[in-house]
């Protein structure tokens, strides 16, 4: 309640004699929570509240300059005050693609989210985003035995099992460290895409780097919370390819490279955000994100079916579910 006195009264400051209605619109994984405020002239504005303690607001606003100036639709800044930590936002709306899909627009709104990613790609730049380099993508897949193993599971990896884990995590490495760089979102998903004038409305954007680009594709057709059939998602994909292709991204010039690409970068993901929803639950005391891990337990299955080289990862993954091992395994 104090931090929200306090936006009232810079709000106050800031529309001196205006009157307004200060409401939760959202929070997410970190510490960042969002208030619309609705004005007396029917008029709204967002509030991120990111407590400068916890929360730093320079990289959110600096991706937003590098994704408006790439001519994609992300909230525009009206006011800063860093030193409380506090932004007021132009209201991008509550309708969430993940709220909003229904079996008349799922199409429609899949392609204005592609093009808004090939747009955010065609702007990238070295240097500008922190790089997704082998060190964080490490860190990341090490979330799954600190957090989804260790902690979820409570279970203890053997020698050999560790073996296995690490041997997986290089090959992984090394086809996503081989992947042509570019701006990447890092969460570009059914819940950070607002439906609004232009379509999408992009938001939750301030931990973006320069890295793999298939990883915001798997964010957005491997999503850990809404699951679309296996042949629409392909020619979803393909129709990506085809366009960045035109559009002059150096996409791989052979389809089956480049969805390999695509495919090995959401084990990487699907195994980051096990480990993330985990530590959610058990360090942050959100439990909310456990209802979705089947779905990114059964993205990453699939895709570890499909190489041989992901081989002893599936028969990993079926050791810590307690499966009886498969005879078999279709690679």
């Amino acid at each position: 309640m104090e931090r929200q006195r306090k936006i009232e009264d810079w709000l106050g400051g800031l529309y001196p004699g205006r009157s307004f209605n200060l409401t939760p619109a959202s929070a997410d994984a970190s510490f960042r929570r969002y208030f619309r405020a609705g004005f007396d002239d029917g008029t709204s504005r967002v509030v991120m509240d990111a407590p400068p303690q916890r929360e730093d607001c320079r990289p959110w606003l600096h991706v937003q300059r590098l994704f408006h100036d790439a001519g994609v639709h992300v909230p525009e800044v009206l006011a800063t005050d860093l030193a409380q930590g506090f932004q007021l936002l132009s209201d991008l709306g509550a309708a969430t693609y993940l709220a909003a899909f229904n079996a008349d627009n799922t199409v429609g709104l899949y392609r204005d989210a592609v093009d808004a990613l090939i747009r955010i790609q065609l702007a990238s730049r070295p240097q500008q985003l922190p790089p997704y380099d082998r060190a964080l993508l490490q860190r990341e897949l090490d979330l799954f035995p600190d957090w989804y193993v260790a902690q979820h599971l409570k279970l203890t990896l053997t020698d050999t099992q560790r073996t296995t884990l690490a041997t997986a995590f290089e090959k992984i490495l090394a086809v996503n460290l081989a992947e042509p760089q570019v701006y990447v979102h890092r969460d570009y998903h059914s819940r950070n895409l607002m439906v609004t004038a232009p379509n999408p409305g992009i938001i939750d954007f301030q931990d973006a780097v320069y890295g793999p680009l298939s990883y915001d594709l798997v964010s957005l057709f491997k999503d850990a919370y809404v699951e679309w059939p296996e042949e629409l998602v392909l020619d979803w994909i393909v129709r990506y390819w085809e366009k960045a292709r035109q559009a002059g991204l150096p996409v791989r010039a052979d389809f089956a490279d480049f969805y390999r690409d695509y495919e090995w970068m959401g084990v990487q993901r699907h195994i980051k955000v096990l480990g993330i929803f985990a530590r959610l639950c058990h360090r942050d005391g959100k439990d909310g994100y456990l209802k979705d891990m089947p779905l990114v337990a059964k993205h990453l299955r699939a895709a570890c079916e499909r190489y041989r080289d992901l081989g002893p990862l599936l028969k990993l993954l079926d050791e810590l579910d307690g499966r009886q091992a498969q005879v078999g395994y279709t690679f």
